[in-house]
């Protein structure tokens, strides 16, 4: 009776063993980890487990001790517990995303499915065209593109000899200076179609003379207000609109010079891909055989077509065999990686001297990756739309890319575009335009006037008007004295 009684004991605590481990949390095999999912009721049928690759990757997947943390485990995770099945997680041997190689066989995590090493992938593995011929992927489940990862001492510059110009784009520069001239060519046609600023032009001396109104322009732009003024409706008004302008444009001056100085920083000189291939101080590269440098190798645009080159003829330099390898050599080097932006994110957000460029090339997704006509497919898009939906993707995303880069003053900083003075620009257009209309109106009255009284018509008198105006000598400027016999 106690032998049966002992056999009966052992039993049940092997069965509860059993039991514990199904539902451990992560439990160390060799390179492999396992996790259940199946933590609801499922009945008699015991879930599935399914062999899932992956790839160490800050924040997608990490090594914590025996265990695995990471952006791609949660979601694993989160997808167990929706599709009620187990997993194991293994790291892929190669250490490597997935190409084809010369011998026509696919490597990384994309070889390990095509071989059924794997059933699933999760990982920041890229839905590609080629890799889509031969594996069956998800929907993505994470939007991303083709960045630049930079320090940001090597990508500064020194401060420039027309630094002063920065606060401004060259399209606003542009701008203030054709309003410049359009003022004072408005200025120059206003006092001299206004009988009010020039009465006698056969032989009175007109003080605004076009070099004239050039220096009363740049003297209002400047604050300094040079005589004479005015004295015509028509030229006021032209002056008082060039001087509501500078105004305005000197207090956005200052304070975007302001904002540049506070920022500590001028704006980079690689802003883009472009920037990139016509410096030579900073060397850049890839992953080698990576989504990134086919798409510059099957790229049909110039610029990418002169990266690729450039990271072919020095792939034992420039390419990289890992992000992790990547991210270090431009923390200790004058190196630019070219990778995923929104891994470039991160890095930027844990290290305050890394920044990414603005330009994003190249507009692409992570999706999960299952064998070609796995039904784990359509079961993995569908729980994937569900978590997006819930919100469930956002809050892993916030989770894993929150910052501890806490940043002094504006974050950015950029050269004030002409759209953000339009209004100021249409506002001076509009009072120039009403200027030179009243010094119309203006002469237009005086010939009237004169026209009554010589019993002419009056345009032939606003024409000979304005053809004194317009075309008078030297010679009739002189005082009248002075020609008497």
């Amino acid at each position: 009776m106690e032998e049966a009684f002992r056999l009966a004991v052992c039993v049940m605590m092997g069965l509860l063993l059993l039991r514990g481990s199904r539902l451990a949390g992560a439990i160390e095999t060799g390179n492999a980890v396992s996790k259940g999912g199946d933590e609801e009721g499922q009945g008699a049928t015991d879930p599935q487990t399914l062999t899932v690759t992956t790839i160490l990757q800050d924040p997608y997947a990490m090594a914590r001790g025996t265990e695995l943390e990471g952006y791609c485990l949660d979601l694993l995770d989160a997808l167990a517990k929706m599709l009620h099945f187990n997993y194991k997680v293994t790291i892929v041997k190669d250490g490597r995303y997935g190409a084809l190689s010369s011998g026509g066989n696919w490597t990384g995590m994309v070889g390990e499915i095509v071989r059924q090493e794997a059933e699933l992938a999760v990982a920041p593995l890229t839905i590609m065209a080629a890799r889509d011929e031969v594996i069956s992927f998800t929907m993505p489940f994470l939007a991303t593109g083709i960045g630049i990862l930079l320090r940001k001492d090597a990508a500064s510059q020194d401060a420039t000899l027309f630094g002063f110009l920065a606060p401004f784009s060259k399209e606003t520069w542009t701008g203030v200076m054709v309003a410049y001239l359009l003022t004072c060519l408005c200025l120059f046609l206003a006092a001299r179609l206004s009988p009010c600023e020039w009465k006698e032009p056969k032989s009175e001396e007109n003080h605004f003379t076009f070099l004239n109104s050039l220096w009363f322009g740049a003297g209002a732009l400047t604050l300094q207000g040079p005589a004479p003024h005015p004295r015509a409706l028509s030229g006021r008004i032209i002056a008082a609109i060039w001087w509501l302008f500078t105004i305005s444009l000197l207090a956005a001056y200052i304070a975007n010079f302001t904002a540049l100085l506070r920022s500590g920083n001028e704006p980079l000189p690689i802003q883009t891909f472009e920037d990139l291939v016509k410096q030579r101080e900073i060397e850049f590269g890839t992953i080698e055989s990576s989504s990134t440098f086919q798409f510059f190798k099957n790229s049909r645009n110039p610029i990418h077509q002169m990266i690729y080159e450039y990271m072919d003829k020095r792939r034992d330099h420039v390419l990289v065999k890992n992000y992790h390898e990547g991210v270090q050599r431009v923390l200790e080097s004058n190196y630019a990686f070219i990778g995923e932006s929104i891994s470039q994110d991160l890095q930027a957000a844990r290290h305050c001297n890394l920044i990414r460029a603005p330009e994003v090339v190249g507009a692409r997704g992570f999706g999960i990756a299952t064998a070609k006509g796995s039904p784990w497919a359509n079961k993995l898009s569908l729980a994937v739309l569900k978590l997006g939906e819930s919100g469930d993707l956002d809050y892993l995303h916030n989770k894993w890319w929150e910052t501890t880069c806490f940043r002094k003053g504006p974050d950015t900083w950029s050269p004030l575009k002409p759209q953000a003075m339009g209004g100021l620009f249409l506002v001076l257009a509009i009072g120039l335009a009403l200027g030179v209309i009243v010094a119309l109106v203006e002469l237009s009255n005086k010939s009237r006037h004169a026209a009554e009284r010589e019993k002419k018509s009056c345009c032939s008198v606003l024409i000979e008007e304005m053809s004194h105006r317009f075309r008078i000598k030297e010679g009739a400027r002189e005082n009248p004295e002075k020609v008497k016999p």
